[in-house]
């Protein structure tokens, strides 16, 4: 019992800096504490203590902000940041690993018996205030935008943001065109690519990134017909396109920030 809990209190310095000491941990993270508790009530579930297992886990939610049913299935080095508000159904399963924040929902879509919350499998991270409801599983290394309602299977590795939630990385993904070469196009057509890095997270960047690829790819398909224009007709080569000048674009982005 000690060894979980010094695990606990380690995976609680892996994951917030603003932990400081191990008396600091034990005594002020409710998150530890819900998770604590939740650990006698499951063992007592299982041993069909079923009535007093769920007083001590509205003791819990009471003493913490955070409820979680004594049925669900907790994996080691679980770790809820915050805490307050999150809601953990009765056959909702959580791997190895997982961290979730505030306001998070593991609910159900359905009042119907069996298996109808989500399973998280290891190393998932959950936003605050996101929505995962349903009978599905969310990805090994998967990561949830805050805020996000999920109602289908996510892929692991992959991050899901919005409502509803909306898949903007994969972990298989393996883009033609890197973030360097759309900052590069972006430069190219005066837009400021602040949101196409590696870590997007936002759909409309998303989107945002995707109309660069295809410019990067129009790009490259009008270079090569280019080169055999000019073997066709060498005078062609001495055509140029007007270039593109960042400072063509700043007068129309200055009227925007104005508007």
């Amino acid at each position: 019992m000690f060894d979980r809990i010094r695990e606990d209190v380690r995976s609680v310095f892996d994951r917030d800096p603003a932990a400081r000491n191990f008396l600091e941990v034990i005594t002020n993270y409710p998150g530890l504490h819900a998770i604590w508790w939740h650990r006698l009530a499951h063992a007592l579930w299982k041993r069909n203590f079923k009535w007093l297992a769920r007083v001590i886990s509205n003791f819990a939610r009471w003493m913490t902000g955070i409820e979680i049913h004594p049925g669900a299935q907790l994996g080691r080095r679980f770790f809820i940041d915050h805490g307050m508000g999150v809601v953990i159904g009765e056959t909702a399963e959580v791997g190895d690993d997982v961290t979730i924040y505030q306001g998070v929902t593991l609910g159900g879509t359905s009042w119907n018996k069996g298996k109808r919350h989500p399973t998280l499998e290891n190393n998932v991270i959950v936003g605050a205030g996101a929505k995962i409801l349903g009978p599905f599983t969310v990805g090994a290394g998967a990561k949830v935008g805050s805020n996000a309602v999920v109602t289908k299977a996510v892929p692991a590795g992959a991050t899901v943001v919005g409502i509803p939630g909306r898949i903007v990385r994969k972990a298989e993904d393996d883009p033609e065109f890197s973030d360097a070469q759309r900052r590069e196009m972006a430069d190219k057509v005066g837009f400021d690519a602040y949101g196409v890095s590696s870590e997007v997270s936002d759909p409309v960047a998303h989107a945002i990134g995707c109309m660069l690829d295809h410019l990067q790819a129009m790009d490259k398909r009008m270079d090569k017909m280019g080169s055999v224009l000019c073997e066709l007709r060498p005078e062609y080569c001495d055509e140029q396109l007007p270039e593109l000048k960042k400072e063509d674009f700043e007068g129309a982005v200055e009227e925007d920030h104005q508007r």
